[in-house]
């Protein structure tokens, strides 16, 4: 009888999930793929998908698959060219302040996506990132929801650069 109680409990007890790893609004990322670049990451709950700062993007075909060509679009760049496979092309809406109401106003772009390792701390991950060009704004690298959950991330957005350098 206390056996088959034991098992009961057992049964009826909550599997706990693995706590996430806590992070700042703001995190380095390195890009073992890229040269082992370091960025200043956004940690965006907002965002879908990983966006890269990338410039001169180019698609072309190779054996038959589709490839992507392209230069880092950040401070400080090397003007290396680097080729990927594509993974996908994703379509993201933008919109004009103007139209910001009006969704039928919303016009898609298209976005090469290229599955890329990234190093978070010391924790490394591949996650789907989008190419597009990002110069215009202070973090060239934004990390959306996809990818944090990749990396078991939780955000809290009063914090920042919480990780420890990356060392993947």
């Amino acid at each position: 009888m206390k056996s088959l109680l034991a098992l009961l409990t057992l049964v009826a007890l909550p599997v706990m999930a693995a706590e996430p790893t806590l992070y700042g609004r703001y995190e380095y990322i390195a890009l073992p793929e890229i040269g082992g670049e370091v960025l200043k990451a956004k940690m965006d709950t907002g965002a879908l998908t990983a966006s890269l700062s990338a410039k001169d993007i180019e698609t072309f075909t190779r054996d038959g698959d589709e490839w992507v060509r392209f230069r880092l679009a950040t401070k400080g760049a090397s003007n290396k060219v680097y080729e990927h496979k594509i993974a996908r092309i994703s379509k993201i809406k933008t919109r004009s302040e103007e139209d910001a109401d009006d969704d039928e106003s919303a016009a898609p772009t298209k976005r090469p996506v290229v599955d890329l390792e990234l190093c978070l701390g010391n924790v490394k991950r591949t996650v789907e990132v989008n190419l597009t060009d990002r110069s215009s704004f202070n973090y060239p690298l934004l990390i959306g929801a996809k990818a944090l959950r990749e990396f078991g991330a939780a955000v809290n957005p009063a914090r920042r650069f919480t990780a420890d350098k990356p060392d993947c």
